[in-house]
């Protein structure tokens, strides 16, 4: 399937998962540090007052990850490089399995999202809202949004409005003059899509959903709460760091930008002069984001660069190699600052980040990011995943997992061409979602 079949906006679009049976579910993590794939049972389960949005367990029965090559920033460089890593990473995943996989949920860094918010009213005449007064109000939101260089990742209403009046989850069956909608959509250049889907059929797999890595980590790491009443997940990963905004249970803004742990470590290998694999050994072990009054006296050897066996390792105080990791590290969250400043949605974050990924592990993140972003922050891991071996239920994990998460709340998701916008309206429970329900289920 093209990315650019015209019906659908040119991007595959996930099925609903069922509430009533297991699923399972493959998903693929290409990132510029690692490539990782998961494969996951997805089993009903109860509602529950812990993770309630998720309508599943999730227990992950085969897990591959592989050093990446070929991605650089977020951005498929080499295209050999980085379909033998894929390869690599799902096949071993399959093995661990038992089952071999045919297509997969992948996620996006790169390709400049962007974030817009429409707005679309539609006039009732004083009628009740019905099923497609809202079908209307949302073709009309996400019209708006159509444009030839770039695909829709993500289209979700984030609120309604009847008559002014805002803050209106569930408008089905009100009355009112005008209903108003606000969709939030994200967008992404379609070439770094189509290098994605390229990447992926080479390795003769099909590309069965495409989730925006922001969404994915913050779907992971966020728990209820956080969600609910308006977080930031800043996902920071080796070749970009992305930030997403939830508030009110649903994805409201999203950014990338192309700084990560790598630069880090690049930083690293100039200022010393050496190897990137000693640069980021020495990052990992001496590393700081925080100044430290020892650092001055402890001394770090760095290994020569040359391959001749007569050059001696330097020795520099340790305080150094922190210099270069921390001016790198607040040019990051300074930048996070300001983009969260720039979109508009820093009092719906409010006092509340979470940071997750490989990068966030470095010593002292967290103490730093909450100096410069002002904000309290906690360090982010992929939760309610059972099944995880212990190397991945760290932040590095996030995006997997979340990818994994994502056809829960897949339905959330409206776009103007499709009949399936009904399941979004009061989540299965609205006398229309149980009609299609009891069609579903008799014929």
């Amino acid at each position: 399937m093209s990315l650019f079949g015209s019906a659908n906006f040119g991007l595959p679009r996930l099925k609903p998962l069922s509430s009533k049976r297991s699923h399972v579910v493959s998903v693929l993590d290409i990132g510029s540090t690692k490539v990782v794939c998961m494969i996951g049972r997805l089993t009903p389960r109860a509602e529950s007052q812990i993770l309630p949005g998720r309508t599943h367990n999730i227990e992950i029965i085969g897990i591959g990850h592989q050093k990446s090559r070929g991605v650089k920033n977020g951005v498929i460089a080499d295209l050999d490089a980085a379909e033998s890593v894929v390869r690599l990473a799902v096949d071993a995943a399959e093995r661990m399995a038992g089952l071999t996989i045919d297509s997969l949920i992948v996620n996006v860094s790169a390709g400049r999202l962007q974030s817009d918010v429409y707005t679309a009213t539609i006039d009732l005449g004083g009628q009740e809202v019905d099923a497609n007064d809202l079908k209307k109000v949302l073709a009309a939101a996400g019209q708006q949004s159509l444009r030839t260089d770039r695909a829709i990742l993500h289209s979700l209403p984030t609120g309604f409005s009847l008559d002014g009046e805002r803050g209106i989850r569930d408008p089905l069956a009100m009355f009112g003059d005008v209903l108003g909608v606000d969709m939030h959509v994200l967008t992404v250049e379609r070439a770094a899509l189509k290098n994605l889907e390229l990447c992926v059929n080479r390795a003769h797999l099909s590309v069965e959903g495409i989730v925006a890595t922001p969404y994915a980590s913050g779907l992971a790491a966020l728990v209820d709460d956080e969600v609910e009443l308006g977080c930031a997940a800043i996902d920071m990963g080796g070749g970009t760091t992305t930030i997403s905004v939830f508030a009110e249970g649903k994805l409201v803004h999203a950014d990338a930008v192309s700084l990560g742990g790598h630069h880090v470590t690049t930083d690293l290998a100039r200022g010393l002069s050496t190897r990137i694999e000693d640069a980021e050994r020495l990052k990992v072990v001496h590393g700081s984001a925080l100044p430290n009054s020892a650092d001055e006296r402890d001394i770090v050897s760095v290994p020569p660069i040359g391959e001749d066996d007569r050059d001696q390792p330097t020795h520099v105080p340790r305080a150094l190699v922190s210099r270069i990791v921390r001016a790198r590290i607040e040019e990051t969250l300074e930048l996070i600052r300001d983009r969260i400043q720039r979109s508009g949605f820093s009092p719906i974050v409010g006092k509340r980040i979470v940071l997750t990924g490989g990068a966030s592990q470095l010593t002292g993140l967290p103490e730093a990011a909450r100096r410069i972003l002002a904000r309290n922050v906690r360090i982010g891991r992929p939760l309610g995943v059972s099944g995880l071996p212990a190397a991945a239920k760290g932040p590095a994990f996030s995006t997997a997992v979340g990818l994994m998460i994502y056809p829960q709340v897949a339905d959330l998701e409206t776009h103007a061409s499709q009949g399936g916008m009904l399941s979004a309206f009061g989540g299965g429970n609205s006398r229309i979602a149980r009609m299609g329900q009891w069609l579903k289920e008799s014929f």
